[in-house]
């Protein structure tokens, strides 16, 4: 499994920004994708998330900003991210979580991408 993010840059307070997660191996498997922030010095935040189903979900901090999407078929999670602030400013990094069925029971693999800067100057 493989995770690629991309489409982080820099951008202007108030701008928006398009960022992809292209996943490949089996998705039969995916429970859910995330997407996760992490600025210098501070910890990894859970952003958005979007599950096998559909559901979205998102952190209180950017509900109404960003929007989580997927195209199936390019087997593709997105993060549209409008109204930027100098706040959002970050690495992005994609998160896959999958659930297996086994003889022993389920079992949960997670997988991680490289991430990509987002940087908003104010």
């Amino acid at each position: 499994v493989q995770l690629v993010e991309s489409g982080g840059d820099l951008v202007q307070s108030g701008g928006s920004l398009r960022l992809s997660c292209a996943t490949s191996g089996s998705i039969s498997s995916i429970d859910a994708i995330e997407w996760f922030r992490q600025a210098p010095g501070k910890e990894r935040d859970l952003v958005a998330s979007i599950t096998s189903s559909g559901s979205a979900s998102y952190a209180h901090s950017v509900q109404g900003r960003f929007t989580i999407s997927r195209d199936i078929l390019q087997n593709t999670v997105f993060l549209q991210m409008n109204s930027l602030k100098p706040e959002d400013t970050a690495m992005y990094y994609c998160h896959r979580k999958d659930r297996v069925a086994t003889i022993e029971g389920v079992r949960e693999f997670d997988y991680w991408g490289q991430g990509t800067q987002v940087t908003v100057a104010s």
